[in-house]
């Protein structure tokens, strides 16, 4: 479908999704906020698709919400205010919740929004020139949409700071508190996030979505009699499906899996 603030690109099974308002930054309006939610849901659909990348055109990856569009939404009633926010919460688990490989390709600014959709992605590489912040409580709301990502990505207590002083996180210490993976120079963005997907594509794409259900599965859960009996139910049934076999079998006849040879 044609999109007015994004751009998509499709090469040898990696989806490339660009956010496309320079002017704004990025920035998040409603128009943005319900297609990257169609956008996501499409590609989360199409078999040729393995990989889908996250950037933005322009300065920045994502400067938030747009303040004119912010502003407005103060000065309408709690019903628009929840319709709105609802939206963007929709948008945000659609893309955490994919079943594909997602990576954040994020250079300059990812404030607010911007940097709950990076915390919302699989893997998040960044430009050493990349800001992050989630700056909401110096406007005097707070970053309630993307918190259960962000607490995610740098748990509680460096959230505890971030969501109420505000301060501006670079690159280098966006990877030490855990928001990214990797802190590259601007030349290396591309070339990193390439190498990232070219390595997505050599798993199996049954195998990568239940690893994802297995992580929301396990996380923060006790070692019990039921956790050890779901996990063995997982193995169990992968290890009897045809992607398995074939990567087996792969793997003992030194040759590429039929996954990776299409990729």
């Amino acid at each position: 479908m044609p999109y007015q603030s994004l751009e998509l690109q499709i090469q040898e099974s990696v989806a490339t999704l660009w956010m496309n308002r320079p002017v704004v930054h990025n920035a998040f309006d409603e128009t943005l906020v319900a297609e990257l939610t169609e956008a996501y849901r499409t590609l989360d659909a199409d078999p040729a698709v393995r990989v889908v990348v996250l950037g933005g055109r322009g300065k920045s990856f994502s400067a938030g919400a747009d303040l004119k569009w912010m502003q407005w939404a103060s000065a309408q009633g709690v019903d628009d205010n929840l319709a709105d926010a609802r939206a963007l919460a929709r948008m945000l688990r659609t893309l955490a919740d994919s079943k594909k490989p997602t990576i954040a390709r994020v250079h300059g600014a990812a404030l607010g929004g911007g940097m709950g959709l990076v915390a919302a992605c699989d893997i998040a590489v960044a430009s050493i020139d990349a800001v992050f912040a989630t700056s909401e409580a110096r406007l005097g709301i707070i970053p309630a949409a993307i918190s259960p990502y962000v607490l995610r990505a740098i748990g509680s207590r460096q959230a505890l700071r971030y969501f109420q002083t505000g301060e501006r996180i670079d690159a280098a210490r966006a990877r030490e508190i855990g928001l990214v993976h990797e802190a590259v120079a601007p030349e290396q963005l591309d070339a990193t996030v390439a190498n990232i997907a070219a390595a997505l594509l050599l798993g199996g794409p049954l195998a990568q979505t239940a690893a994802k259900e297995l992580i929301r599965a396990v996380d923060h859960q006790p070692v019990n009699d039921s956790l050890l009996e779901d996990t063995a139910h997982r193995i169990g049934y992968l290890r009897a499906t045809p992607e398995a076999r074939e990567g087996i079998a792969a793997f003992l006849e030194k040759r590429s899996p039929r996954w990776a040879q299409k990729a």
